[in-house]
């Protein structure tokens, strides 16, 4: 006899089953690519170590302060424990949009950890997008940390922080720049404040902005293997050594102008009370796939970056292998790009306070660059006296500029002394009054060259004058 009731528990069952299995397809599919959106910060903590997740913030202002720190809310160990670490990103293959979202970080959570530094945003994980977040820090330049503070950092690798716009405060002493120490040797015990430092392994900033109101680094790389920076703009601040001078109190009149570099603070200069704008080191340590490693800084490619107000523009002469910087201008800074050897190709830059170009060592060779100098915007107040310095041999560089642009009084250096403020009375002789030999020199501007007594078979193709006191050195006037 038929069994009516046993068909229809089957049935019952086979319909169960069918459900079961299309949940764990929704979950299955949601956990490879699940979208989140969270409405605090307290809900967006518990997605900085997932994988595979899109993940949106509520536009918004967010807020983090010393209370925070107290009650326990924020602050991870970095994995060389050497920092305190407020929003740490260690997932992989996953996004973040903070597009409205600003995170504002109160100056005075830089002395909530104690004997650690902070670093307010870390990514360590791997292949992560990262875009459109605002990170102000609130309150004083003057600010100091305990330990010194890093805004982002940027490990792992194939990462991407895209669209940030930062504003950096929180440093001691600000307001001079390195004049009274900038590492181990200091007339003055300083705490620095970076803003961007890119590590891992082929990770992209691209399109961030960042001013810079402290003293530190803007965007600088330590360990960092292919990085690129891409559509960057940095905008930081200077004084003139003048009105530092005239100050009657402060941490600078309290060590009578006594510079780090052996000697008092000289008038006449401009200097950034930042650091660098684009910056590579030799060294560095960084983690990449759960693999620490210690090395330095190898192929960078900048691209497309404005720099403005910062002691150099693009320096990336103690980077290894490819270097190519291309497209990139350099406003009102101490110093344009240096890259030891590489590629500058269409960029631009003025020597209202510094050269549009110096060589860092006299060992080095192989730098074909094209710079146009552009017009002063705020008229010169160049101490060194360069529009560019050129040290070294094999290079081929191209100058361009028109007429209008020559300022009496500043001149393309080949080789000799540099005459920048740092290297007065016999300071750091093996950066300073170098030989200059075998290569090609096209100056395009109107501005004149000085072919130094070091200077050896060097061509030079020069719409302005040229004095040569080298040896078989070649020059042609262009019209």
């Amino acid at each position: 006899m038929f069994d009516k009731s046993l068909v229809s528990q089957r049935k019952v069952l086979c319909v169960a089953l069918i459900m079961i299995l299309g949940l764990y397809k929704m979950s299955s599919a949601y956990a490879q690519n699940s979208q989140v959106l969270v409405r605090s910060l307290s809900e967006l903590l518990p997605f900085l170590d997932d994988d595979n997740i899109e993940l949106k913030m509520e536009p918004g202002t967010y807020v983090i302060t010393p209370d925070d720190v107290k009650k326990g809310s924020f602050g991870i160990t970095d994995f060389e424990d050497r920092a305190k670490v407020l929003l740490l990103f260690s997932g992989n293959n996953s996004s973040y949009d903070f597009t409205g979202v600003t995170l504002q970080i109160e100056t005075g959570v830089f002395k909530s950890f104690g004997n650690y530094r902070v670093h307010e945003l870390v990514v360590t994980g791997s292949n992560n997008v990262l875009k459109n977040l605002t990170m102000v820090d609130v309150g004083s330049e003057y600010d100091k940390p305990n330990k010194g503070a890093l805004g982002v950092c940027m490990d792992g690798r194939d990462n991407r922080i895209e669209g940030f716009h930062m504003t950096v405060k929180g440093s001691f002493p600000y307001g001079y720049g390195d004049a009274f120490g900038k590492g181990k040797h200091n007339v003055i015990r300083h705490q620095k404040h970076s803003a961007f430092l890119i590590r891992g392994l082929r990770n992209h900033a691209k399109n961030c902005t960042i001013i810079h109101h402290s003293y530190g680094h803007a965007i600088f790389m330590q360990a960092a293997s292919y990085p690129t920076i891409e559509g960057c703009v940095v905008e930081g601040r200077m004084r003139k050594t003048d009105d530092m001078l005239a100050e009657t109190s402060g941490p600078a009149f309290d060590v009578d102008f006594m510079t780090a570099w052996g000697y008092k603070l000289p008038p006449g200069y401009m200097l950034s009370l930042g650091e660098a704008g684009i910056r590579a080191y030799d060294g560095g340590t960084t983690i990449v796939d759960g693999e620490v490693f210690k090395r330095g800084t190898d192929n960078p490619t900048i691209l497309n970056c404005t720099v403005k107000n910062m002691r150099t523009g693009v320096t990336i002469a103690h980077a290894k292998g490819k270097k190519y910087v291309e497209g990139c201008v350099v406003i009102g800074c101490e110093n344009g790009y240096s890259l030891g050897a590489g590629e500058v190709v269409n960029c631009k830059a003025d020597c209202a306070y510094g050269p549009v170009y110096a060589s860092t060592y006299e060992r080095d060779k192989g730098y074909h660059a094209d710079i146009t100098i552009i017009p002063a915007e705020n008229g010169y107040y160049n101490g060194s006296g360069s529009v560019a310095y050129i040290g070294g041999t094999g290079h081929k560089i191209t100058l361009r500029g028109t007429p209008e642009l020559v300022e009496e009084g500043l001149k393309i250096k080949v080789g000799g002394e540099k005459g920048n403020i740092r290297l007065m009375h016999g300071n750091f002789p093996h950066q300073n009054n170098f030989k200059a030999s075998d290569f090609e020199l096209n100056n395009l501007s109107g501005f004149p060259v000085v072919l130094s007594e070091k200077s050896a078979n060097v061509h030079v193709y020069s719409v302005g004058g040229v004095e040569d006191h080298g040896v078989r050195n070649m020059v042609k006037k262009a019209k």
